[in-house]
């Protein structure tokens, strides 16, 4: 099958695109730097000419409403005109578990609108919901960093490995629709300020955490981002991923 993903240059696209590659389909990365251009439609009709699947794993370059919103609503619009003009068979959408229960948090809600758009496209699909990644603790640890302290909230998550994501794609990728959800997470739940912990025990850098309800990107989210007993948990605890990265 001819699959394009797009954002296939990033962390779970360039991951997605090996996978298929290696199962042996033809897999082609769309990306700016590729000549693909979702906001602006530069290249889609010529990178989907012939495409079964398209499998969107962009992300918007801004956490904030207003241009998470754009970013999202803008690149569905003409990337569902473009699949519908090529014959595109199956759409495969990333989302975030509990994405739909964090009202007034503005990256959130624009994911809702995509997913949306998904949904009301008229194109087969399946959505992924994952936990956040494993690779996600230590920059939002950077970002909550004052002086010495890392300031942390206690908000429970289930993080999962990027691999484990960009698998749970590819097979959704290789599979027929589900115009469905399927949830996927870590095996472990603990707050976000525990996995700050376990990150500094194991690669100590001279900075403490310091729970703090008020800080990052988390403060003050609802309890509803480890998903339900219906998720799919990976294998790959936090401790072991952080041993061999």
């Amino acid at each position: 099958m001819k699959i394009v993903v797009v954002g296939g240059t990033g962390l779970i696209g360039s991951q997605v695109v090996t996978l298929l590659r290696d199962k042996g389909h033809e897999a082609v990365a769309a990306a700016p730097t590729t000549g693909v251009d979702t906001l602006t439609g530069e290249g889609l009709a010529e990178v989907l000419k012939g495409a079964d699947v398209v499998v969107d794993v962009s992300n918007s370059p801004s956490f904030d409403t207003e241009p998470a919103l754009d970013f999202f609503t803008r690149s569905a619009r003409n990337l569902f005109a473009a699949e519908k003009e090529a014959g595109v068979r199956h759409h495969v959408g990333l989302s975030i578990v509990g994405v739909d229960q964090v009202p007034g948090y503005g990256y959130y809600e624009a994911k809702v609108a995509q997913e949306n758009a998904v949904r009301g496209s008229g194109v087969p699909y399946s959505l992924v919901r994952a936990t956040q990644f494993f690779e996600f603790i230590a920059p939002v640890m950077d970002m909550s960093t004052e002086g010495g302290e890392v300031r942390l909230p206690s908000l429970r998550l289930r993080p999962i490995a990027s691999a484990e994501v960009a698998a749970a794609v590819a097979e959704a990728a290789q599979g027929e629709p589900s115009n469905g959800i399927r949830n996927i997470a870590g095996p472990e739940t603990h707050g976000l300020d525990w996995f700050g912990e376990l990150t500094l025990a194991a690669k100590p850098d001279g900075r403490t955490v310091v729970t703090d309800e008020t800080a990052s990107l988390f403060a003050g989210m609802p309890d509803v981002l480890t998903g339900d007993e219906s998720a799919h948990l990976s294998a790959v605890r936090y401790e072991e991923w952080l041993q061999q990265h």
